[in-house]
């Protein structure tokens, strides 16, 4: 990939944490596409509703960009918010990655999920309100929308960066409609901690087109599964701990286990169903 031109699908400069990571890594040279909306394959506010799964919005994303810009190698990612898949009443944002460079018919993707996240809605009717609830969310480091009501797109201000926007943008609401619905606005541009998980996702990926397959050398050789059973230390009955990662070639289907990828060949007892029930 080195010297090779690298399109970043975005138009809520994503580019500002992908970019300085990729050439230093890979050494492409990284453009930002030009005449490019994602907003057509769906936005955070819900304008325009996403068809597609994450993981195919983001290739849908490096298609369009590759089209648009005649390049043969871009990345794209695509962000979901909502309660964690396994740990419940908590936020997350779950990003997904995609690099697609159809000079060499190589697909890569990476996924990171976090609890890292600021994303968060309310309705209000006091400034009261208003306030605690922007505090709480980094306001106004990070950008608020505030609407008529939750999944409401008829009146809709978003990109909200100051207080004095903010107070106003309130007051015209609920003059309106008696009360306000305040989110987060989890565009990129406007959400810091948003960024820092895109780019902690850029180095996974790296890391990943770095690590190549043993039997045909093909980049992209990751994890595709964590495997259980890490014994305990004390009875050495099988845990639900890591015990092993299974890599998979997703070119020639080669599997391999990694085993102790955290360093350890036994867990504490206090995480053993028998030592511990």
């Amino acid at each position: 990939m080195k010297g090779r031109k690298l399109v970043i699908a975005t138009m809520h400069h994503k580019e500002n944490v992908i970019a300085p990571l990729l050439e230093r890594a890979l050494g492409v040279k990284c453009i930002v596409a030009k005449n490019f909306d994602s907003d057509l394959l769906g936005t955070f506010s819900g304008e325009v509703e996403r068809t597609f799964d994450p993981l195919t919005t983001a290739k849908n994303k490096c298609l369009m960009a590759m089209k648009l810009n005649n390049c043969d190698l871009a990345i794209a990612s695509e962000g979901s918010f909502g309660a964690h898949p396994s740990i419940g009443f908590v936020h997350a944002d779950d990003e997904i990655l995609v690099l697609i460079d159809t000079q060499n018919n190589l697909e890569i993707s990476v996924r990171e999920l976090t609890i890292e996240t600021n994303f968060n809605g309310q309705e209000i009717s006091t400034e009261r309100e208003l306030i605690k609830f922007a505090e709480n969310v980094k306001f106004p480091t990070h950008g608020v929308i505030i609407r008529k009501a939750k999944g409401d797109n008829s009146e809709i201000i978003k990109g909200i960066t100051n207080w004095e926007l903010l107070n106003k943008s309130f007051k015209e609401i609920k003059r309106k409609y008696g009360t306000a619905y305040i989110e987060t606005d989890m565009r990129a541009m406007y959400n810091p901690t948003r960024m820092k998980v895109i780019a902690k996702a850029t180095q996974k990926l790296i890391d990943k087109i770095n690590s190549s397959c043993p039997t045909c050398n093909i980049p992209g050789f990751g994890v595709i599964k964590a495997k259980p059973g890490l014994p305990c230390s004390l009875c050495s009955f099988p845990t639900q701990s890591t015990l092993a990662y299974e890599y998979k070639c997703k070119s020639c289907g080669f599997t391999e286990d990694k085993m102790f990828p955290h360093g350890k060949i036994h867990e504490d007892p206090t995480y053993c169903n028998i030592c511990n029930p």
